[in-house]
């Protein structure tokens, strides 16, 4: 699985952050990483998680260790410790807290992540945007800081992915109806301007666990100050989550009318994503929301 260089590299690296006497014994997949290598590191000492990329894709760990921060400054939901970021042979590397967790499998765990999840909206910065560029999966997502929300999502967040579709040969009725919902997008929040929420931003199932207590965990983020809606919106994307924790979440922090059609156009910003990370088989549900947006902000 790894080779001698990359084992002794690799553990030398873990001995220098977390304390000389750390030996990999064993070396075990983890199931769940679509663009990463994704590994437990074990020996008599503990566990690591490590994920590995190659070395010249080293500024995706930096901001996921950055995202990782953020969230755990916050102090609303657990999130892995950062152990350490860098490179060993030709391979980045990011070192994480070995927690053992499974998804939200019952109400009690659901309703916690909830209403954690509120708790870390209510951690609010003073600008949107984030103060450095990360990533959304492996593709780059841009960022500033500012004050005007729907600029922001439309200029940071649609067009890009738009324009990356385009250059992957995704074209027509796709890029027609990105430049009117680009063009009508702001006409949406002439009457709501969200609080400046820490995001997670890249929420779904599969970034949400819980440990055996039931409290939640988060990982794998995208953050930014945004929308709060975002992460709702894209947590009921593939598959969604418990009913309860969408009860918990409302309960605590009621969300604002027009949710439903903000949720669309946040979430075509994942759909698009998707699309160019992984090929035409979101063709057809990005074109379907972009049209149906383009019709919705026309009227």
């Amino acid at each position: 699985m790894l080779s001698s260089s990359l084992h002794a590299e690799l553990e030398a690296q873990a001995r220098a952050i977390v304390g000389n006497a750390f030996r990999i014994d064993s070396v075990t997949p983890v199931n769940g990483g679509d663009i990463n290598t994704t590994l437990k590191l074990e020996g008599p000492e503990g566990a690591i998680f490590a994920k590995l990329r190659p070395a010249h894709d080293a500024a995706m760990f930096a901001a996921e260790a950055d995202g990782l921060q953020a969230l755990a400054h916050c102090d609303a939901i657990r999130v892995p410790a950062v152990l350490g970021v860098g490179e060993a042979a030709d391979q980045a590397f990011l070192f994480l807290e070995w927690l053992d967790m499974s998804p939200l499998r019952d109400a009690a765990t659901a309703r916690r992540a909830g209403a954690a999840l509120t708790a870390l909206h209510q951690c609010t910065g003073e600008h949107y945007g984030w103060a450095q560029d990360n990533f959304i999966g492996s593709t780059p997502q841009r960022n500033l800081e500012t004050d005007n929300w729907s600029q922001f999502f439309v200029q940071k967040r649609l067009q890009p992915q738009f324009a990356l579709a385009a250059s992957k040969g995704f074209k027509g009725d796709l890029q027609r109806n990105g430049e009117r919902i680009a063009e009508r997008a702001p006409g949406l929040f002439v009457d709501y301007r969200p609080p400046v929420s820490l995001l997670h931003g890249d929420l779904w199932s599969g970034n949400l666990a819980a440990l055996a207590d039931g409290t939640p965990v988060l990982f794998d983020p995208a953050c930014y100050f945004g929308d709060r809606d975002t992460d709702v919106a894209m947590s009921e994307l593939f598959g969604g989550l418990p009913l309860e924790f969408y009860a918990a979440y409302r309960a605590s922090w009621p969300l604002a009318e027009g949710y439903e059609q903000r949720k669309a156009l946040y979430n075509l910003y994942h759909i698009l994503n998707h699309l160019n990370l992984f090929g035409g088989g979101y063709l057809r549900q990005a074109e379907r929301i972009a049209a149906m947006l383009a019709t919705e902000l026309g009227r």
